[in-house]
């Protein structure tokens, strides 16, 4: 068992002692930490409260250190030193200031967003790695309180508390329908004429699908799905295909397959998504997540432009 270190004993303390043994006297020490000599002074005491023996002689009116001294302070640099690794090595494990961050995004943000997003980071941080994680907005928040994500691009969270966000921008939902159907020559969709007319959707847990149930919910009947999927490039061809309709977030157009087109929503069921970087609201001060914020607010603030 090891012997009880003295609470007199502080890294602080010996950080003072340090830089007074390599400064040579108490002024310097004090200008190089910025405190009083009167601080120094006081805390090389109090190590010699807590090491039970002399570790300084006065020679005149100045402080000089004894071979105890000497040996504390070489042991001193050991234990610091390894406190400041094991401290960097507990940050870099939990995913704080590391070299790499660990960023989640739905499937449809992939095309512009997120290759926008990781560039703006990179030009702050050279040397970052970045890992891009794909999932639903369910999944990747679960992943995200979980640890294995630092971040994570998606639809703003309802009933979140333990998380932060930074809006990217605001996206509209559309009609897709198959290029050659009579819906692409209408200027606008009514969706509560559609009761008999198939449709196609994400599975749950997406942005995506939950604004297409809330659209269906205004048009007052469940549509028809008859089949789903876990990815909105997949849902895209499934309407070219002629499987069924659906609803798309604006942001796929520049992606859109040339046999779909998106037609807008009559007001009334017209839904808007906000999409946002997340993160735990405990990392909001880690430095890699600073940096990405950094990058998302220059991003938004182009897409204004």
């Amino acid at each position: 068992m090891l012997n009880r270190i003295d609470e007199e004993i502080t890294f602080r303390k010996l950080e003072i002692l340090l830089a007074f043994m390599e400064s040579g006297s108490l002024a310097r020490a004090a200008e190089r930490l910025g405190i009083s000599a009167v601080s120094v002074h006081r805390a090389l005491h109090s190590l010699e409260t807590g090491t039970r023996c002399s570790l300084f002689r006065l020679e005149g009116r100045n402080l000089q250190p004894n071979d105890a001294a000497h040996a504390l302070a070489d042991v001193a640099r050991e234990v610091l030193q390894a406190m400041s690794n094991g401290i960097r090595a507990t940050r870099e494990i939990a995913g704080y200031a590391a070299d790499r961050i660990r960023i989640g995004s739905l499937y449809s943000l992939t095309s512009v967003t997120v290759p926008a997003i990781i560039m703006g980071l990179r030009l702050r941080k050279p040397d970052i790695q970045t890992e891009l994680v794909m999932g639903s907005n369910q999944e990747l928040l679960r992943r995200l309180r979980e640890g294995t994500l630092d971040a994570t691009v998606m639809g703003f969270p309802e009933d979140a508390p333990d998380v932060e966000s930074q809006l990217l921008f605001e996206d509209g939902m559309f009609f897709a329908a198959p290029a050659g159907s009579p819906y692409a020559q209408q200027d606008e969709i009514d969706l509560g004429a559609l009761g008999d007319e198939r449709f196609v959707s994400l599975n749950e847990g997406y942005v995506t699908r939950d604004r297409f149930v809330d659209a269906f919910r205004v048009a007052g009947f469940e549509p028809n799905v008859v089949m789903t999927t876990n990815d909105i490039f997949s849902l895209m061809n499934l309407v070219g295909g002629g499987i069924g309709c659906t609803l798309l977030p604006g942001r796929i157009r520049n992606v859109l397959p040339r046999n779909v087109c998106l037609v807008p929503l009559q007001p009334r069921y017209q839904m808007r998504q906000k999409i946002c970087v997340v993160f735990l609201r405990t990392r909001e001060r880690d430095p890699n997540l600073l940096s990405l914020l950094a990058a998302c607010r220059s991003h938004a603030e182009e897409l204004k432009g």
